[in-house]
């Protein structure tokens, strides 16, 4: 139950009424299925380090992602209102621009930017089978990525719930506000979430429930 009862009224009304509009994809394994690219459409993404190393708790490693997510939006803009950037992932919402679907150009330009950066400066990665370094393939991400097509302004809400819950989830800290790598903290500022939503520093036990989209998440 979500604890921001106007989130949608304030963060989606930009997204419009797609309630009518194809919904998330069956769990299908990740080799197999075929992507939905939807224009002008929002979309939730995840996205794994290599062997989940968790090269991100590397403040060079942040701040280089950082720097490629935002030349890429610069080169081909979408809006990014949500993120969270974990030791090992991340998971982030996406809105494209009108007649534009194609978020895998973005993601492989992203993907690729950081590694390249990363690499030249002496940043450490997993060595990677024959087949894959025969393409030229690293071992900073894991191969492909996931991504979910955001069907109404409830899935909106639930995934930007999902997004800032996570460190709480996996541990990495004890309420939303004491990770710092999130928009959690500009959504605080903007009135959309209180500072102590899901927070436990007051003996608050109210953990959330995400059973409405956990096969739509990736992880």
């Amino acid at each position: 139950m979500h604890s921001i009862p106007y989130l949608v009224e304030k963060i989606c009304s930009h997204f419009g009424n797609e309630a009518s509009l194809d919904g998330c994809r069956a769990h299908e394994i990740m080799a197999k299925y075929r992507r939905l690219y939807r224009p002008g459409r929002t979309y939730f993404f995840t996205l794994v380090t290599h062997n989940r190393q968790k090269l991100f708790v590397n403040e060079d490693a942040r701040s280089r992602l950082r720097l490629a997510i935002e030349c890429e939006q610069e080169r081909r803009p979408f809006d990014m209102p949500a993120i969270v950037l974990m030791p090992e992932h991340l998971h982030c919402i996406w809105r494209l621009p009108e007649e534009d679907s194609n978020f895998s150009v973005r993601w492989a330009c992203i993907k690729k930017a950081f590694t390249k950066s990363w690499l030249a400066e002496g940043g450490r990665e997993n060595s990677v089978p024959e087949y894959r370094a025969k393409y030229r393939e690293r071992g900073v991400w894991q191969r492909r990525f996931w991504e979910h097509l955001i069907r109404d302004q409830q899935d909106y809400a639930s995934h930007m719930d999902y997004i800032h819950y996570n460190p709480v989830k996996h541990k990495y800290a004890k309420c939303p506000h004491k990770w710092k790598y999130s928009s959690f903290h500009r959504w605080v500022k903007e009135g959309i979430y209180r500072p102590d939503w899901h927070c436990v520093c007051n003996e608050n036990k109210d953990i959330p429930n995400f059973d409405d989209i956990s096969k739509s998440i990736g992880e």
